[in-house]
């Protein structure tokens, strides 16, 4: 039980740590990428009126038939597919690159990856 604490209060700290140097601009807003066992959470964020501009996340309608289990590396190349499309629609062509505390492997590069294909630079 004491390990799960200290686990939690370092990504804690991880996460506050990349927020105080990562900040989302109009003309360069945020992606933050969330993900949880079973399912990968991505959002574009313009932190200087707190708004997101977009988002996506494998339990979205439209990947219901593609997507039988949200927690993998193919989810994740799906939502970042998606939300570069929303991304280019706005007229969003930079982003910074929050991940949350997680190590940038597996499911965080497939969907930093697939963002790119999509046309955004971070």
């Amino acid at each position: 039980m004491r390990t799960e604490l200290i686990k939690s209060a370092r990504h804690t700290r991880r996460v506050r740590r990349v927020r105080n140097r990562v900040t989302g601009t109009s003309a360069r807003p945020r992606l933050a990428v969330t993900r949880s066992n079973c399912h990968i959470y991505a959002q574009i964020i313009d932190d200087s009126v707190g708004r997101t501009l977009c988002a996506s996340s494998s339990l979205a309608k439209e990947f219901k038939g593609q997507i039988g289990y949200g927690g993998n590396v193919k989810a994740a190349g799906l939502v970042g597919r998606a939300l570069g499309e929303k991304a280019s629609a706005l007229g969003i062509s930079t982003v910074c690159f929050d991940r949350r505390g997680q190590k940038f492997h597996g499911r965080i590069k497939a969907l930093a990856e697939a963002v790119r294909e999509a046309g955004l630079k971070f």
